[in-house]
């Protein structure tokens, strides 16, 4: 009996690339298996541009699988860009720029993590698309590739077959939403499981991780409407709405999405708005009230409320605590 030759997922690791961003998708993707099936679903490859040894922005040495010379860009399925300082610094011309562009007009899909963007965005392959990249980096990337659309509030974002990916562990958010799409939500959150990923992010960067959608369970209405409402906080999110969204009644909507979820749409929406909110009052350039408005609070005084009862400060008094100097 043949076996179908699992796809190919090529990660490609410059020197000076960050480790994270090579070992969390690598690990998710070589954990994953097809349904009643334990071999691996993917054939996961680092490749390195020249030498098979890549130093990390860390100092540690990777051995990669394949180079550009040995790794014909038709096998690859997905292609995968790891950041750190490498890929913003990295010339891409000659061969590098070559490999990459045939790759990712014979791939499935194209995605970069934290810092590749810069990478893939010298090649053009980005114009016209929208991107992130980490928060840190996310103005610079604007200036230098203005044809780009870059939103660096997202954890991942997906734009035809262009994915990119926030900083660092967002990686790991990005190859968890390709898995899910690939084999399914009950092996995604499998592997979630086994690496203890958590639903949120801790700290001033906490931020909602693919996993909160994935936990749809088996009804694609409701993760989509979730991805949806991440884009939409500053609109009108009524149960009445949503549910007319998603296509059912009320009452049915309140009930299967408690099920799903694990809490009222409600609370889940006040909850979204107020890690947006978070993340804004921790870079510097908007005022309280835009904040307010942009993450769909209507007014300071309601976000005032939202943040005492969440997490006993102010927007303001969080903002002198967890955001940049010029913010606070």
């Amino acid at each position: 009996m043949t076996h179908a030759v699992p796809p190919c997922v090529a990660l490609l690791a410059v020197p000076g690339c960050q480790l994270l961003d090579v070992a969390g998708p690598f690990e998710l993707f070589a954990s994953a298996v097809r349904a009643g099936s334990p071999a691996p679903a993917y054939r996961v490859v680092l490749v390195a541009p020249e030498a098979r040894r890549v130093t990390t922005e860390a100092g540690l040495g990777l051995e990669a699988h394949e180079t550009l010379a040995s790794l014909d860009p038709a096998s690859v399925d997905t292609l995968i860009v790891a950041g750190g300082p490498g890929s913003r610094l990295t010339p891409v011309t000659g061969d590098l720029r070559d490999w990459v562009v045939a790759t990712a007009a014979a791939c499935r899909r194209v995605a970069t993590v934290c810092t590749g963007a810069f990478l893939l965005a010298r090649t053009g392959l980005l114009d016209g698309r929208t991107v992130t990249t980490h928060w840190q980096h996310a103005e610079t990337l604007a200036d230098r590739h203005p044809a780009l659309r870059v939103e660096p509030d997202r954890i991942y974002v997906e734009d035809g077959k262009f994915w990119s990916s926030a900083g660092v562990t967002a990686g790991m958010d990005l190859a968890l939403a390709m898995i899910a799409r690939d084999l399914g939500r009950e092996e995604a959150l499998r592997i979630a499981r086994s690496k203890v990923m958590a639903m949120q992010r801790s700290g001033g960067q906490r931020q909602y991780s693919s996993e909160l959608a994935l936990q749809s369970a088996a009804d694609d209405r409701l993760a989509s409407l979730q991805a949806w409402m991440f884009d939409h906080l500053d609109d009108r999110l009524s149960v009445e709405d949503l549910a007319a969204r998603a296509g059912m009644s009320p009452r049915t909507f309140a009930r299967r999405f408690r099920e799903a979820v694990g809490e009222t749409p409600a609370a889940f929406v006040e909850r979204a708005r107020l890690d947006a909110a978070r993340r804004r009052l921790e870079r510097p350039g908007t005022a309280v009230e835009q904040v307010a408005l942009q993450t769909g609070f209507v007014n300071a005084e309601r976000m005032r409320r939202s943040f005492q009862r969440a997490f006993g400060v102010s927007p303001a008094e969080y903002r002198r605590q967890f955001g940049s100097p010029a913010s606070a």
